[in-house]
């Protein structure tokens, strides 16, 4: 049984050490690479000063050397901080005022925003950073503790390391109603009770070719990194210029032989806008897989008719219950472009309430708060009680104090006729959430 999340990338480097794990333009790392050089980071991070949950910031975009970075803080017993290198220098310092992280991860083409962020937080002299470019002349003017250059000259043996499933994976920093960053603690049992679903739902493979599309700082993320590494699938890491454009983006599914593509609703329908889908395309395609909002019922028509030999699945969740809590296949073409599309049935050990306001069941048809309960749920917002006691209630006449609901903020009803779950949306504003405190 896994019992920590970096575990499925060392099974498959016993294994299978020459199949590729991580794929990108001009580059690729095998399992047996991917271990190795992740033991190496993670001896680097203990080196530094880095201890059992210790918060390591990561501020880097995807790919195959980021993938390695969440690998190496998990083996150093870290908590994987992703933080967005889009963001302000002022939030990204709140974030890092928050967090009070041992180690910054970062790249040469984000030195820039690393130092203005030091400037801001006025972090620079007390915080440790690796360097993870060959180039050390390239860091930050505020210094670097290790270049990627030292990293490769640790043992690339693996390292003891003292993490379980209950402990802290990774902190998701989400922003709440006041606008000010909330972090999300996701634990290693959080992940893996969701992957391990998504192996027997999609009966995935070492033959699988699976899409990696969202920055880090985005809970999906975890779910294409994981979930690919978990059945010794290779991970595609999709560049953010690729993305942005259509046409570029179908061409890479087409050449790298895609079996499942996960995406957002807004990039099917750009593409199906522009009409870039030939009938009959991507012919290694199994699966796509979006996320997010509802997609548009034409729009799936639209790729539904194009790709026949292609499944569809929805998938609903929020990153207070580790991205994803139900799914839904579509199971045929919808001849009615108003038709509602639902968020389907729960994943293993999830469930979907839709409850009124004394958290009591509505009737079928019925409109209510949707809540989430079960394994997926996260254990609160960092160094925030408040906030999460106001957002994870308890259940009524639980006997477990951790038996808890997760107020989505979104309306929902149950069908009369299928008894699967329609969410309708945020139509009234979510719980206020207080600021974070810092401990």
């Amino acid at each position: 049984m896994t019992q920590v999340l970096h575990e499925w990338v060392s099974r498959q480097a016993d294994v299978r050490p020459d199949a590729a794990a991580v794929v990108a333009p001009g580059e690729c790392l095998t399992y047996g690479r991917l271990d190795a050089m992740s033991n190496q980071l993670a001896r680097a991070l203990k080196d530094a000063g880095c201890k059992k949950g210790d918060r390591v910031c990561l501020l880097m975009p995807g790919s195959p050397t980021a993938t390695l970075a969440v690998l190496g803080i998990l083996k150093a017993d870290g908590i994987v901080v992703p933080l967005d290198p889009a963001s302000p220098a002022t939030r990204l310092a709140e974030v890092c005022d928050s967090c009070e992280p041992r180690v910054v991860l970062a790249t040469a083409r984000l030195a820039p925003v690393l130092d203005e962020l030091f400037d801001v937080a006025g972090r620079g002299a007390s915080t440790a950073v690796g360097w993870l470019d060959p180039d050390r002349s390239a860091a930050p003017t505020s210094g670097a503790h290790f270049s990627l250059a030292e990293v490769q000259s640790y043992p690339s043996t693996r390292p003891a390391y003292g993490n379980t499933r209950p402990d802290a994976a990774e902190i998701l920093f989400t922003s709440g109603s006041t606008g000010r960053p909330r972090g999300v603690v996701i634990t290693h049992a959080n992940v893996i009770h969701l992957v391990e679903w998504a192996l027997r739902y999609f009966v995935r493979s070492t033959s699988d070719r699976i899409s990696g599309h969202s920055s880090l700082h985005v809970d999906r993320s975890t779910f294409e990194l994981f979930g690919a590494f978990a059945a010794g699938a290779q991970l595609h890491v999709v560049p953010p210029e690729v993305q942005r454009s259509p046409r570029r983006l179908a061409a890479v599914v087409r050449t790298s032989g895609l079996t499942e593509w996960l995406c957002v609703p807004s990039t099917l329908d750009d593409l199906a806008g522009r009409d870039a889908v030939r009938p009959g395309d991507f012919p290694a395609l199994k699966r796509i897989v979006w996320y997010g909002e509802g997609l548009p019922t034409p729009t799936l028509a639209y790729w539904m008719t194009r790709l026949p030999h292609v499944t569809f699945t929805r998938l609903y969740g929020r990153t207070e219950a580790t991205i994803a809590s139900s799914a839904y296949t579509v199971p045929e073409i919808p001849d009615d472009p108003n038709a509602e599309i639902p968020i389907g049935t729960e994943c293993d050990g999830e469930e979907l309430l839709v409850l009124n306001d004394r958290l009591e069941p509505v009737p079928f048809g019925e409109v209510g708060d949707l809540y989430i309960r079960g394994v997926g749920v996260s254990s609160g917002y960092w160094r925030d009680p408040d906030g999460t006691a106001t957002a994870f209630l308890p259940r009524p006449r639980a006997r477990d104090a951790a038996d808890r609901l997760y107020k989505t903020g979104d309306l929902a009803r149950v069908g009369e006729d299928d008894g699967l779950v329609y969410c309708l949306g945020r139509q009234r504003p979510a719980p206020e959430m207080p600021e974070a405190v810092n401990a």
